[in-house]
């Protein structure tokens, strides 16, 4: 064969960028379609149902699942979420302030308490200081020992979050401000927080979720049964009746607030996104 007949011959054409891309995607389907019938054939659905599904111990739970555990827990995350946010607020400007003892304090708070467990943080609060101070008594007992608490888990990370967003509002906004005769602490009041809110909005709305499952280390401060929460309510449940029930009950009403919670933020960050293009 000659060289010219070589070139007469056409070229096989390999598969297109396109094709690739759906032979590539119809394999990752046929993965996953495989996987879920495996688990489907494989799993012992009838001891899971017994174990897990049982609607006589899912009936006993209410309504005190909702009307106690859910509001309670609820209750703790707002309490932790406002002291979380005054003293992240204060932690933010300590932060960003020309005094450097401020910058060294509220830079080692932030350290500390994000880098230690929240577990250790519920423990200090509820037996350490307690052992320190003897005669000092948390405001609304177990309510304000959890705001404490979780106040003190949450600020580190609403302080950091607070920080970048007053740092994000441009200079031109404090510089109007000045030049209209605020004063700097009224100008970062009035006008720069409140912008600084409007960027940070989605992540703090975050740590509002992150706080609702932290609330669960609530059982570690010792609560009565008017104080019990989503997981110590289903856990002395699942004890009383040896059975796993209600421990799926509980968690289907975290995901009750969660998830809607969950889209709220996915939305505030679409909106934002949009707003910076």
């Amino acid at each position: 064969m000659t060289d010219t007949d070589t070139r007469s011959q056409p070229k096989k054409q390999g598969l297109t960028r396109r094709q690739r891309r759906r032979v590539s995607r119809g394999v990752q389907y046929a993965v996953f379609v495989a996987a879920v019938l495996a688990f489907a054939f494989s799993a012992d659905w009838g001891r899971l149902q017994n174990q897990f599904l049982q609607l006589p111990i899912a009936e006993q739970m209410f309504p005190d699942v909702i009307t106690l555990a859910l509001k309670n827990t609820v209750l703790y995350t707002l309490s932790g979420f406002v002291v979380g946010l005054g003293l992240g607020i204060v932690v933010a400007l300590m932060r960003l302030s020309s005094v450097a003892p401020y910058r060294w304090v509220a830079g080692v708070y932030i350290e500390i308490f994000r880098g230690l467990p929240a577990l250790l943080i519920f423990i200090f609060v509820g037996v350490g200081v307690p052992l320190a101070f003897p005669n000092v008594q948390y405001p609304g007992g177990t309510y304000g020992k959890v705001a404490v608490a979780l106040g003190l888990v949450s600020a580190a990370y609403m302080a950091e979050t607070i920080r970048a967003g007053i740092q994000a509002v441009p200079k031109g906004q404090m510089e109007a401000a000045r030049s209209l005769g605020f004063s700097p602490a009224r100008a970062m009041i009035s006008i720069v927080i409140p912008q600084a809110f409007r960027i940070i909005l989605p992540p703090l709305t975050n740590e509002l979720v992150l706080l609702f499952k932290d609330s669960s280390l609530v059982l570690f401060l010792g609560v009565t049964l008017e104080e019990r929460e989503l997981s110590k309510f289903g856990n002395d449940l699942a004890s009383t009746t040896a059975n796993s029930t209600p421990i799926l009950v509980a968690g289907l009403c975290y995901l009750l607030v969660t998830v809607p919670l969950g889209f709220v933020v996915r939305r505030m960050e679409s909106r934002s996104q949009e707003a910076i293009r």
